[in-house]
């Protein structure tokens, strides 16, 4: 049962490593064709093409693992089972279950792959794939937020502000309040903000700062003014892609941070947050569905497991993207919405499973 085991473990690694090879470069040639005219126009140095090209590479690669892995068992599974290899290896009483044991192997490998890319390596593609885009492409136009942006910056300070453009520096009705307790003690307003690079200063022009007293209120009013302020340029603009950008200890201590200023977009980090590890976990039960569904010879040969398996993959992503969505634009908690997939497709997994054994 070794040589069994070791020739199904090899056909499935090595089916899924020629998979990836084959289409991650289809995805870089159609992402070169779209983008060559951009680069050539912003004059892009080769070196950082070249970077965010391997970043791209980690970036794609973990985004459609599942699918990859997902066909790439049905594609030679499915092989083994026209070839009759199947048929014969269950004729020698050996289970089903047994049967299965070198895909779990293979789906703990890739698993555990896919963990070690997501704590590690695809914080660092990340931010390297979508600053790429940000700074030479300027295709990503939503890529910070900078409309009505409020801010809690400490414990007792929040500001605001109504846009902001991140290339000019420069935003409007802003305004900053700090507390003491749960009283105003003081409030500044500005028709206009811009942030100085060189010394890391603001200048607000239309300035206004009100003191409240317990009699009366002060109110100072000049026509621009130049000051340091408690919070960075990147707290008007936060980047939307923060949270894919860190590792898994730093985006604990980030949606910690977040949470305490009040940020609306929590669900949208915890979202990030729990897919670093409900994606490992899927490689399971896509591996199980795939053996399901393909394990049996059927009329039409491996075009009709093929068909299946690729309406099961995007109907998986589909369900993954939906209930992300939801997560991060409604109520729904962001731990239910992303392990929901893999809830239902496992339930699916154990009824297709449960079928093959029959």
């Amino acid at each position: 049962m070794k040589i069994i085991d070791n020739y199904i473990l090899k056909r499935y690694l090595g089916t899924f490593t020629v998979m990836l090879l084959l289409f991650i470069p289809i995805g870089i040639v159609i992402d070169v064709s779209e983008k060559v005219n951009k680069m050539i126009e912003n004059k892009v140095p080769f070196v950082e093409v070249a970077n965010y090209y391997l970043d791209f590479t980690v970036y794609f690669a973990n985004m459609l693992f599942p699918i990859f892995l997902f066909l790439s068992v049905i594609w030679f599974t499915s092989k083994l089972a026209n070839n009759t290899e199947i048929i014969a290896i269950l004729s020698s009483g050996i289970s089903f279950t047994r049967f299965l044991r070198p895909y779990i192997i293979g789906a703990t490998i890739v698993s555990l792959f896919a963990l070690l890319m997501a704590f590690i390596l695809v914080p660092n593609a990340s931010k390297g794939y979508n600053d790429f885009r940000y700074t030479y492409l300027k295709n990503n136009p939503k890529v910070r937020e900078n409309l009505d942006v409020y801010r809690q910056i400490s414990k007792d300070e929040f500001i605001y502000v109504s846009n902001f453009n991140y290339m000019s520096k420069m935003g409007f009705n802003f305004s900053l309040e700090k507390f003491k307790g749960d009283k105003l003690e003081y409030k500044i307003t500005a028709n206009r903000i811009k942030w100085n690079e060189a010394d890391s200063t603001y200048t607000l022009f239309g300035y206004k700062k009100r003191i409240v007293g317990e009699l009366d209120d002060q109110l100072v009013s000049v026509d621009q003014r130049t000051m340091k302020l408690n919070f960075d340029i990147d707290d008007l603009t936060p980047v939307v892609y923060i949270a894919e950008t860190m590792t898994f200890g730093e985006l604990n201590k980030f949606i910690e941070k977040e949470r305490a200023r009040g940020s609306s977009n929590i669900n949208t980090y915890e979202v990030v947050k729990y897919k670093k590890f409900s994606l490992p976990v899927s490689a399971f039960i896509l591996t199980i569905i795939a053996v399901a569904v393909s394990a049996m010879k059927r009329r039409g040969g491996m075009g009709v497991n093929l068909a299946l398996g690729i309406a099961l993959a995007f109907t998986f992503i589909f369900f993954d993207k939906v209930f992300g969505t939801l997560a991060e634009a409604s109520s729904m908690p962001p731990i239910v919405a992303v392990w929901l997939p893999n809830v239902i497709f496992g339930i699916l997994a154990i009824y297709l499973l449960r079928n093959a054994k029959r």
